[in-house]
Order: C-alpha cells, then structure tokens, then sequence
C-alpha cells in the first residue's frame, strides 16, 4: 500500500509521520523532538542515517530539522526576532564559518512574479552582501578583523531563463568556488496547519519545483560541486490535502452525533494513506493538480523572507566575531 501511496509534501517530518499513522517503524531513521512552550515553538530533527531508510521516506541521507510556530504568519515583529533567533541556533549546527574569508553562495529559487514562490528572491534581497566589498578593498573595509564573503544569485526559473537552475549553479561555482551553497525555496506540505508556519533546514540539497510538482534536477554537493543547505517554508498545499483535513474533521463530528455515528466509524477503518488515496479519487480530475495558498501570502512571504534573511544576517556577522 504504502508504496504507490505518495503524498505531496516536501518535509521530512510528514514523511516520517505518514508511517508512524500507519504505525509503520521506520529503520535507519531517528527522530527527536523538543518543545520551546513559552514561545510555541516546536523543533523536530529528523536525521536519516541509511540507505535503506532514505529508500523508505524518499528523501535523501542527511539531517532535516523542523521549526514550527504557529504564529510566524502573525504580524509579531518581536515574535519574528525570536523565530530569527531560533533558526540562528540551528543554523549554526550546519554552517561552520571555520576559516577566514569562508565564501558562502546564496541562491533564492522561485518565481519573484508568483507570490507563493517568491520566498527565495525575497530572501536574497534582504540579505547583506559582502563579496565584492571585500574581493574589491580588503576585509578591513568591512570592518571587521576576518570579513566572509557573500554572494547571492536569483537565477529565475526555467520558463524565463531557458536554463535548469542547476546549470546556471554549476556555473557560478565553477567561477566562484564558494565553500558553501545556502538554497531557499517554497515547500509544499501536507498539512493546511503547517502553511507558513514551519521552516525546514536539511544539509540534503534541494529539488526546486517540487512545491508545485515540477520535478526539475536536484541541486546538491554532487551536481554542483559545493556543500548545499536547503532553507524551505511550506507556501501552497494541493486540493487533496484540504479535503483530507476537512473529511478529518468531518469524521471527528461524525463521532459525536448520535445518528450518523455509524458513518464516521467506516470511514475510521481507512488508514491515513487508503484515505488520501480514496479522496484523491474522488475530487474530480481539474482539482488534482490544483494547488492553494493563502489570500494573505503576500505579506506573509513578505515577512517569513525577511524572518530568513535576518536569521542569515546574523550568521554571517556572528560568524566573524566568533572567528577573532
């Protein structure tokens, strides 16, 4: 069953939930939890440590950590530095600014002419970019004993530049030799919950377009010859996944009503993954490929983009007070 039941979701943490609904033990892959309650915040890791259970979750060998907070859509300027801060802490595990003038490559993906898909773009233009300052005066000119040095690149998608981001990548590194590669791009999830309210951080690299189906080639160490974090915030869910969460719902009302109490418990003997499945087959075949956001996206990306970049932001400038 599992094996031609496939969910649209980017995130490593529903992948490994969906086998857990169906209370399938995953091998090979290790999950730890930890709860911030004061502020919300809830931290997932999941860390794949063998072939075998990458095969399984179908995603790659490597280490997801996932933040949730449910008010990151929230317009909360301090919450947002607190999100900013969170994500710093984690950051930190994947990117070590071990040595002077460490060249790090940001690339934000997307389609800065689609909301939804703008998040990468936006990052990028929000982040402080050091590169030709430091390639043209000096680290001192920075002000700073030990300057890294940053540069960033929006490199469109395929239907406006005729070119997989893959190649235009490929071909920065090769000029540029960055030591690492910093990806940002919109997810999809699986849950309407999870929309604009969880960053997922991998050191797997990224497939771009796979928030909207679009399976485009991956971007990671061995395609483009630098390390890559991948940086992605769920932006669209698909039209399955709303009746799913509504048919949820539907079943749990069910369950309380005296009369139609029978119908909630068929529906209870499906698992999670024969539900989709029976949903998918029902919502007519327009719906299948439609994909839904959130009429406030604009400013959400907007804030979110800006949450990343500051988060970025400091990395880097932490990264050289810590060196000195």
């Amino acid at each position: 069953m599992i094996e031609k039941y496939s969910v649209r979701t980017d995130l490593a943490l529903e992948q490994k939930e969906r086998f857990e609904s169906d209370n399938v033990e995953v091998p090979g892959v290790v999950l730890e939890e930890d709860y911030d309650e004061e502020r919300e915040i809830r931290i997932t890791t999941v860390k794949i440590e063998t072939e075998n259970g990458a095969k399984t979750m179908g995603k790659p060998v490597g280490t997801y950590i996932t933040m949730e907070a449910p008010n990151m859509a929230v317009p909360d300027e301090g919450y947002h530095e607190e999100i900013s801060g969170e994500l710093l802490k984690y950051m930190k595990q994947f990117v070590r600014l071990e040595k002077e003038d460490y060249s790090v490559l940001v690339v934000g993906l997307g389609n800065r002419k689609v909301t939804p898909d703008a998040l990468g773009p936006y990052v990028v233009d929000n982040l402080n970019i050091t590169r030709h300052i430091v390639k043209e005066y000096g680290k001192y000119a920075m002000g700073e004993e030990r300057a890294h040095l940053i540069s960033a690149i929006v490199p469109g998608v395929m239907g406006q530049t005729g070119m997989e981001t893959v190649e235009i990548i490929r071909g920065i590194v090769k000029e540029t030799k960055p030591d690492m590669i910093i990806a940002i791009d919109a997810l999809a999830a699986r849950s309407s919950r999870r929309l604009n309210s969880t960053i997922q951080i991998a050191d797997t690299g990224i497939n771009p377009g796979s928030g909207v189906g679009n399976h485009r080639n991956a971007i990671t160490r061995e395609t483009v010859g630098a390390p890559v974090i991948a940086i992605g915030v769920p932006t669209v869910v698909d039209a399955a996944t709303i009746v799913n969460d509504t048919m949820e719902n539907l079943i749990k009302a069910l369950e309380t009503s005296e009369t139609l109490r029978g119908v909630g418990v068929v529906m209870q003997g499906y698992n999670a993954a024969e539900k989709y499945e029976l949903i998918r087959e029902l919502i007519s075949p327009h719906l299948n490929g439609l994909f839904v956001t959130p009429k406030d996206i604009d400013e959400t990306v907007k804030r979110i983009s800006y949450t990343i970049s500051e988060s970025l932001n400091m990395l880097f400038s932490e990264g050289h007070a810590h060196n000195q």
